[in-house]
């Protein structure tokens, strides 16, 4: 075992292939440690499979590596132990060719049968992006997995092809009657290939994809891939800087949150409700746009810090504007605590207990409304949150009203560490410049979705040899499914609603 000296360095634990499910099933079912991650990394004569895991505080956090030739392409899988490492596996197998023995399976995930051909690897360090691939031949007799085979039994299909702004993302409802049974998602239909695109690029060029893969969450995740880099370079980032993370951070979780609780409201066909969660959404992006010249907050960040300075007297304005939306948003929740045809269609609807939550490894505001109380700003502490004075709000009953009443929460606990944000700001610089070095880091946030999670390697000329991104959206839509399942057709669109899911995120 080699454990780390610096202040959150991970402690790094080589496992055989033999050991490594045991082990790793320690971690999560009997140590309660959350899991993170797998990253796998294809070096010059051998693969390095790391899988991150991490717990409450001084718990911090534990790297299981693996290793073995490249010839040798077979791992065991952990899925047994730790079921949130499913679609991490599948993901893995399709992009890199890595077998993951035991696993109930794998093919058409990333790379659909119906679209791509079998051996394709694109994330192999042998397979080139700028070239066209030839000989493309998709699989003629593909047909969607079934697990439903009742007499009366059949599937309805839903995308992944929508009017409006919607993703594409296709559902494969199953049922003998009213209720759903089985749903499956179907996702990455737009998958871009960031990380491939990364390596090779200066870190600055990849902050610019870190930013625009999901664009509601951009700053969130520039801040986990910057976060990432300034720990390869033991980079200082100025207290100022600092602070004025945390405001914009949380600015956009707010803005984010009132998004989301908008779309339930949509969802349920609530016309006012929706135009004034809406108004809501719509105020806080012009403060976005006002205090930082982007409403989405693009540009902003930098290795080392901020790339512009905000005037302490913008922040408190914006901080007083974002109060005032919060007032809003408290009207619109107490009006719709007391709709009994808006209730009806949440309450014990979508429910997912916190052990299932926690199998899924569900993550945010989804988690935390079935009684997770897990938030990174907590457990594992960045940007000085941990002298920073909030609740992490949680409810038991898993429902998609206690997600919603999440939403609210948490909204005013973003203001409430806003406050502190704009009391807290000390003069100086807000950007320190660092010197690139060769090396690797894990940078994490707790985004509006929940964790966020961004590996990056660099060598030693400065540039990304391998970048990770570990979104929440890809643990919540793993999970999603538990949601709608034994519910009715017409919940599902309400309950797809309540879990804030991100398709870009995924396809990335």
């Amino acid at each position: 075992m080699q454990c780390g000296f610096a202040a959150g360095s991970p402690c790094e634990v080589t496992c055989t292939r033999v050991t490594l499910p045991d082990l790793c099933g320690h971690l999560f079912l009997d140590w309660n440690f959350s899991f993170a991650g797998l990253i796998v990394e294809e070096g010059a004569s051998e693969w390095q499979l790391r899988y991150a895991f991490y717990g409450d505080g001084d718990a911090g956090w534990v790297h299981v590596l693996v290793a073995a030739p490249l010839a040798e392409k077979t791992f065991p899988s952990i899925v047994k132990f730790v079921h949130a490492a499913d679609w991490h596996e599948r993901e893995a197998e399709d992009l890199f060719g890595i077998h993951f023995e035991g696993h109930p399976r794998l093919g058409d995930f990333i790379l659909h049968d119906d679209a791509w051909q079998e051996g394709v690897e694109p994330m192999r360090r042998k397979f080139d992006p700028r070239e066209a691939m030839r000989h493309r031949k998709p699989d003629e007799d593909w047909r969607p997995h079934r697990i439903v085979q009742e007499p009366g039994a059949f599937v309805m299909p839903v995308g992944p092809k929508y009017s409006g702004v919607t993703e594409s993302v296709h559902f494969l409802l199953e049922t003998v009657g009213e209720d759903v049974i089985r749903s499956t998602p179907r996702l990455f239909y737009k998958w871009r290939a960031i990380e491939k695109l990364a390596e090779g690029k200066s870190a600055d060029e990849v902050l610019l994809l870190a930013e625009r893969f999901a664009a509601t969450t951009a700053f969130a995740h520039g801040l986990a891939f910057c976060q990432a880099a300034e720990t390869v370079c033991g980079a200082n980032v100025p207290p100022r800087a600092m602070t004025l993370r945390v405001f914009l951070a949380e600015l956009e979780r707010l803005r984010q949150h009132a998004g989301a609780i908008q779309e339930i409201c949509e969802s349920t066909a609530l016309a006012v409700a929706n135009a004034h969660a809406g108004i809501c959404e719509e105020e806080l992006l012009r403060i976005s746009g006002e205090i930082t010249g982007h409403r989405y907050l693009f540009g902003l960040l930098t290795l080392g810090g901020l790339l512009c300075d905000l005037a302490n007297d913008a922040c408190a304005k914006a901080l007083e504007k974002s109060q005032k939306v919060l007032s809003q948003l408290n009207a619109l929740e107490k009006h719709l605590r007391v709709s009994s045809s808006f209730l009806d269609r949440l309450e014990e609807v979508g429910i997912v207990p916190e052990r299932t939550a926690m199998v899924y490894g569900l993550l945010g505001p989804i988690a935390r409304a079935s009684g997770m109380v897990r938030d990174l700003r907590r457990a594992q502490p960045y940007l000085g949150y941990e002298n920073i004075q909030f609740d992490v709000p949680f409810e038991e009953e898993g429902d998609g009203y206690a997600r919603l009443r999440i939403l609210f929460a948490e909204a005013r606990q973003s203001v409430r560490i806003m406050e502190q944000a704009v009391g807290a700001l000390q003069s100086g610089n807000v950007r320190e410049r660092i010197e690139l070095r060769a090396g690797a880091a894990l940078g994490w946030v707790e985004a509006p979705r929940g964790g966020a999670f961004h590996w990056v390697r660099l060598d030693g000329n400065g540039k990304v040899a391998r970048y990770r991104i570990i979104p929440p959206s890809f643990a919540n839509w793993h999970g999603f499914h538990l949601s709608v399942e034994k519910f009715a057709f017409q919940d599902f669109p309400i309950m797809l609603s309540t879990f804030d899911l991100s398709v870009a995120e995924n396809d990335r």
